[in-house]
């Protein structure tokens, strides 16, 4: 098992450093959200309780939540304008410090594309580097299900997503950073895993991760000191 210290030194060699969502990125739970602006947030939250007790699968979950919830395209579309997804402090400088070091950043959530896509975009992150569910409609713009074919929408899924990134572009060191258990089980495959717990702490992940955060400052400033150290051999040598 790795050390902190050693963890510390995957994620200053990431290749690429993956980010949970809901709650890590974004300070709310996306379907929470939904369901609230749907008008039924009590009876989700509950049936999300349950769901974590471990008592069904992540897809049979999401299928309960999301037929009790039934978003239509045009209220999906409504909460990311009345209501965007809120920033976490620290994430856009921390993601872009990290395009700075030509360090590819994904997005790998259990929640909803067009929401993450939307979140993407506000930190330069390609599409092309956001796995998550896609909600299906019909022509009149009614719920329809979801892809049940997305990695994503199953239990396991962000360590599936992880290794199809590692067999696809090579990676060596990968860092999934994230607030959930799901998050946690990506690694591995992933190499390093940090527990965030800045919008919501989840007492499984702080106990059992080796390294867990509540401010993205520290990791930033973990990027600092290895520019500082960097620099400072370039002098010497």
């Amino acid at each position: 098992m790795s050390s902190l210290s050693q963890l510390k030194e995957i994620f200053r060699r990431a290749d690429a450093v993956c980010f949970d969502v809901d709650s890590t990125v974004i300070k709310e739970e996306g379907i929470d959200e939904l369901a609230k602006f749907c008008g039924v947030g009590d009876a989700v939250a509950e049936m999300t309780r349950k769901a974590m007790g471990g008592s069904l699968t992540f897809k049979a979950a999401l299928t309960e939540r999301l037929a009790l919830i039934h978003p239509s395209r045009e209220q999906v579309q409504a909460l990311i304008t009345e209501h965007p997804p809120r920033l976490t402090e620290g994430i856009k400088d921390l993601i872009h410090r990290l395009h700075q070091r030509n360090i590819q950043v994904f997005l790998i959530s259990g929640g909803f594309r067009s929401i993450v896509e939307h979140v993407a975009t506000e930190l330069d992150i390609p599409l092309t580097n956001v796995y998550a569910n896609r909600l299906k409609f019909y022509f009149n713009g009614e719920y329809a299900g979801f892809d049940e074919t997305q990695l994503t929408a199953e239990s396991g899924g962000k360590g599936k997503v992880i290794g199809l990134l590692k067999e696809k572009f090579g990676f060596h060191n990968v860092v999934m950073i994230g607030d959930g258990a799901t998050d946690m089980e990506a690694c591995p495959p992933a190499d390093c895993f940090i527990g965030f717990g800045g919008n919501v702490i989840r007492q499984q992940v702080k106990e059992k991760a080796k390294w867990y955060i509540t401010d993205f400052e520290e990791l930033l400033q973990e990027l600092d000191n290895d520019s500082i150290k960097m620099n400072h051999n370039e002098i010497i040598y």
